[in-house]
């Protein structure tokens, strides 16, 4: 069972920048789209980033485009979110998830894998 381990969070303050990890375990990684969901405080777990098993999709929600970007490394079972430029409303814990089944989906209903979650806290 495919099992996801992130890794790379932390606080920072605005402006500044973060990388997270996600190491897929106990089955290869290559099987699945692999993205990121985020849960700020107070409010509902939401997906924001997304790349197809082999790498070639990738998908963000607007409010992070062009700041943060989505890659996997399949022969190391990783994927990473570089985020750059953080703002306050980037706090939160994200988490990598994982499809068997779609291609690179954002809604959170559509990820059947979570990890455990790495907290993110922007502020000055």
């Amino acid at each position: 069972q495919l099992q996801l381990v992130e890794s790379g969070g932390g606080s920072v303050q605005p402006g500044g920048s973060l990388r997270l990890s996600c190491l897929a375990t106990e089955v290869p990684s290559d099987r699945y789209a692999i993205g990121w969901a985020r849960q700020a405080p107070g409010k509902e777990r939401e997906g924001i980033s997304c790349i197809s098993k082999d790498g070639e999709h990738t998908g963000y929600i607007e409010s992070i485009k062009g700041r943060f970007t989505i890659s996997r490394d399949n022969a190391k079972n990783t994927v990473f979110l570089q985020m750059d430029n953080l703002v306050p409303e980037d706090t939160g814990v994200y988490y990598c998830v994982a499809s068997a089944t779609w291609v690179c989906p954002l809604q959170a209903w559509r990820w059947d894998t979570w990890g455990q979650g790495t907290r993110v806290s922007v502020s000055s």
